[in-house]
């Protein structure tokens, strides 16, 4: 008998991961001879902060981290991120009922979809925006509802426009600020807004806030659990991946609204067992122990790279919008061709690797995203290709 189709019919919409696909090419060209400059996948080049690393060591040879960690993450982990809500927002958050360990941002995203949403229940997804909210949604049977993201409205969603039908059948809402792939900011008052809906029709509110630490030209971004009232309607995502450039130890946490954490370790329990103890250690201590003056060197270092970045375009006749936040550009594209064309063309002429703002949504079409997470010189190296690329192209400043 021939074997089985092996895949099920939930993923015949479903296409792979597009960063997966992206770093797949980079490969490629790599082993090709290509001298490639990835500004692309938003992954920091500068070191974890070495008293964090001292700290796996010192906690990975403590035989009793070698043992099973604590399903909904170790007491150490959860009150240090209690207390760092409390010290970097001001607000109170229970360590046992109101925060989750994750293995990464992206499983807790993943897991809590699948923890709240019913087949036909309605998920308001913003577009362009990280492509997991959306995935994980058609996944479970959940109907997607796009909030366009336009450069006129800021890159905020206009919830005036949401059909009142549509709000009723909602049961979770995906907000993600400073925002990837745009680079846009919100302030408290959106998020007021936001939640303040929540409580009227009775949906959760996700927010994705790997990026709340990377604000620049004085900007200060919010938490929504700074919102009074948030935690009845709002959890929050907060990743130690950017802040202390640590995307490859996958730890980071929900915090908020005690039912959703309760039911996402349902799902979780039932899945994963948990992040090693080891690491969880050192995320305690990254948070408890890192100055504020680490996180605005960071930011210091990125408004850098972001200036050289967008100042060499614009000297090339390529204007692009300074981000407020994130280490992401957001840039219509130059030429009349669609974003996947102009990036494979770009990857090919040049070397220069961007991404198609389609990967993000239909509105993201039109648009490329550029990251700044490469040295100033390798960025400088990049300008200067694209400079030669639109030099050709006719288009100059």
């Amino acid at each position: 008998m021939a074997l089985k189709t092996l895949q099920a019919k939930r993923l015949a919409n479903i296409p792979p991961y597009a960063f997966a696909e992206i770093d797949k090419a980079k490969r490629a060209a790599i082993a090709a001879g290509v001298d490639v400059i990835p500004l692309t996948i938003g992954d920091p080049d500068l070191p974890t902060p070495a008293y964090v690393v001292d700290e796996l060591v010192r906690a990975a040879a403590d035989p009793s981290t070698h043992r099973y960690p604590e399903y909904e993450g170790s007491e150490e982990f959860r009150s240090a991120v209690s207390a760092y809500y409390a010290e970097r927002f001001g607000v109170k958050i229970d360590p046992k009922e109101e925060v989750m360990a994750l293995i990464g941002s992206k499983e807790g995203i993943a897991h809590m979809i699948w923890a709240i949403v019913d087949p036909g229940d309605v998920v308001l997804i913003p577009d362009p925006a990280y492509p997991v909210y959306r995935m994980h949604t058609l996944m479970c049977g959940g109907e997607v509802y796009s909030m366009p993201l336009t450069e006129a409205s800021g890159y905020l969603p206009d919830f005036g426009s949401i059909p009142e039908n549509v709000l009723k059948k909602t049961k979770m809402m995906f907000l993600n600020y400073p925002n990837n792939p745009t680079g846009a900011v919100c302030d408290i008052e959106f998020f007021r807004e936001a939640v303040s809906l929540a409580r009227h029709y009775g949906f959760l509110i996700c927010h994705d806030a790997a990026y709340v630490e990377m604000a620049y030209d004085e900007v200060k971004a919010p938490s929504i659990l700074e919102v009074p009232g948030s935690k009845e309607v709002a959890v929050e995502f907060y990743s130690l991946s950017k802040p202390f450039n640590m995307t490859g130890w996958r730890i980071a946490a929900a915090v908020g609204q005690r039912e959703a954490i309760s039911a996402l370790g349902i799902v979780k329990t039932n899945t994963d067992s948990g992040q090693f103890t080891a690491i969880q250690r050192a995320g305690a201590k990254a948070l408890l122990h890192t100055p504020r003056d680490f996180i605005d060197f960071m930011n210091k270092v990125y408004t850098e790279r972001r200036d050289i970045l967008i100042e060499g375009l614009a000297a090339a006749g390529w204007h692009v919008p300074k981000p407020k936040g994130t280490f992401y550009a957001w840039a219509k594209v130059p030429r009349p061709m669609s974003s996947a064309q102009f990036a494979l063309d770009l990857l090919e002429k040049t070397g220069v690797m961007v991404t198609p703002g389609s990967v993000w949504g239909v509105e993201g079409e039109g648009y490329v995203r550029l990251t700044f997470t490469l040295q100033t010189e390798r960025i400088r190296q990049a300008v200067s290709r694209i400079s030669d690329y639109l030099s050709e192209a006719g288009i100059r400043a």
